[in-house]
């Protein structure tokens, strides 16, 4: 009787130390979990901000980004400091400018083994994920916990992905689908006692444009209005008129527009299975190239002919993009993570789509020194607010790195705009972004430069084959049309604004900027 009471006893006494244990367990995960947000990061390639229906843009089909800015916070000066691919997400991830994290071009092998993001939110409790668009000519190797990537600029059909262990698989589909099932396949099987930090590197909107095929002719009804400044002269801009990524001249009829293609040969889709050929072939041959062959242009007609064709792929490869986004947001609701997730839509630049004749990025013009910018925190940033103050992409890290409650190392140079997604009204102006430029002569002529952006005004200095300045008031002339610099009326606003300049590149440690500066 006694045994069966002690047997009976210490029996009990397991279940409760089981029953503690576990509820101690779920305590601490969901202690850290409410104290610290997952987050989301969904970062396009070269998707403008002008082509976002919640910037205005009343053509693009793009409800759930829309629907971010409803729920969240959206930027209106969130600039980049190097508009460039690669470049872009180094900053990104490091905090730091190009200088700095050693990637300034598309050319390079970045060096993963540096302090960086999310080795950092690591350190205070997460676990992260990249899976996508990568582009950083070296592999992520220990920065996240997970990470399923494509080779270089990676393939809209059919794409290959790299994994850890670096093992390289093809997977059948679309590239946009394929990296938001991956990125769910993680989520679902991620540590949930920790919250997480994924980055979901999409390929869409990159060159060449290739449309999912139930998107193929979406929007063939569209007569895409032509930018004011389509046919621009580049008066008083001589680096502007250098370069070869116009529409017109730089845009190719088969590479890009698919006219006269043969889709059994070319390269961009000999990876495509025959049902995916035969559908690209379907549309562009028998409707594209025939309507191009029918019309013949010429002239201003051949390149109004060119912008219509590659509004209407670009605008069609949005979609998949903007839906798959649906698709994230939809998981975090049914499976009760939206309220304590970050999401924030991204691109890793701006883009031209027309403006000044141009597709491409580059120059530190607004269409591609701008980029979208919208964060959805429930419960902590005002749905539909705007912040229109000027902030720059080496400040997401530290952004995070603040409300994540992890310490800002003090080498990173971006600073948090934490305060402003809560509302706080800063007590001094925003300090001007800084800028710099490259990768020259490169595929599109872009001379190097390096400047600020303020509130009112950008200020340019091309160096290298082209010296001189470029100034413009952007809230006066925001195409940028008319170069200040030489105006005598304007000599005060330069002699400041070159002072700020050269605080700029000293704080920064550019010192090949500091000295271009030093030796004028």
């Amino acid at each position: 009787m006694i045994r069966s009471v002690i047997i009976w006893s210490v029996a009990c006494i397991l279940v409760i130390w089981g029953s503690i244990k576990f509820m101690s367990s779920k305590t601490r995960a969901f202690h850290q979990s409410s104290t610290q947000p997952n987050i989301i990061v969904i970062i396009s390639d070269d998707h403008a901000y002008q082509a976002i229906g919640a910037y205005g843009n009343k053509i693009a089909h793009t409800p759930n980004i829309d629907r971010l800015a409803k729920e969240g916070a959206l930027f209106t000066n969130q600039l980049v400091t190097n508009s460039i691919c690669g470049p872009s997400r180094a900053c990104f991830l490091t905090g730091k400018y190009s200088h700095i994290n050693g990637y300034k071009a598309n050319d390079g092998k970045f060096n993963v083994n540096q302090q960086m993001l999310p080795g950092l939110l690591s350190n205070a409790g997460y676990q992260t994920a990249w899976i996508g668009k990568w582009h950083l000519g070296t592999l992520p190797g220990k920065a996240f916990d997970h990470w399923e990537i494509m080779p270089d600029q990676g393939f809209y059909y059919n794409p290959d992905f790299i994994s850890k262990n670096n093992d390289t698989t093809r997977t059948e589909g679309y590239v946009t689908d394929i990296i938001t099932d991956k990125a769910k396949q993680w989520l679902d099987s991620r540590d949930k006692s920790k919250p997480f930090f994924l980055v979901v590197g999409e390929k869409a909107t990159h060159r060449e444009w290739l449309p999912d095929i139930q998107d193929l002719g979406a929007y063939d009804d569209v007569d895409f209005p032509l930018p004011a400044t389509f046919f621009d002269e580049y008066e008083g801009r001589p680096a502007a008129k250098q370069q070869y990524m116009t529409v017109e001249k730089a845009m190719q009829l088969d590479r890009d527009l698919k006219v006269n293609v043969d889709f059994e040969k070319f390269i961009l889709y000999e990876r495509m299975n025959p049902a995916q050929r035969k559908a690209f072939a379907d549309y562009y041959q028998q409707k594209v190239t025939k309507d191009f062959e029918e019309k013949k242009p010429t002239g201003k007609a051949l390149a109004t002919w060119k912008y219509q064709r590659y509004m209407k792929d670009y605008y069609a490869t949005a979609n998949s993009l903007d839906r798959n986004i649906g698709q994230i947001l939809n998981y975090l609701d049914r499976e009760q993570l939206s309220k304590n997730t970050i999401v924030i839509y991204a691109s890793d630049q701006g883009f031209y789509l027309g403006e000044h004749g141009w597709f491409d990025k580059r120059f530190m013009y607004e269409e591609s020194l701008k980029t979208p910018f919208i964060v959805r925190y429930p419960g902590k940033v005002k749905a539909g607010s705007t912040v229109n103050n000027v902030v720059a992409n080496i400040d997401w890290a530290p952004t995070l790195l603040d409300i994540a409650g992890a310490t800002v190392p003090t080498d990173v140079q971006g600073k948090s705009f934490w305060p402003l997604l809560k509302g706080s009204k800063p007590d001094k102006p925003d300090r001007p972004v800084y800028y710099h430029y490259y990768e020259y002569p490169g595929p599109h002529l872009v001379n190097p430069h390096f400047g600020i952006r303020t509130n009112q005004y950008t200020l340019i200095r091309f160096y290298g084959k082209l010296n001189y300045w470029e100034l413009y008031d952007v809230k006066k002339d925001p195409s940028e049309l008319k170069n200040l610099a030489e105006l005598k009326e304007y000599v005060p606003v330069m002699a400041d604004l070159k002072k700020k300049l050269g605080m700029a590149a000293h704080e920064y440690e550019d010192t090949e900027a500091e000295q271009i500066i030093n030796n004028l």
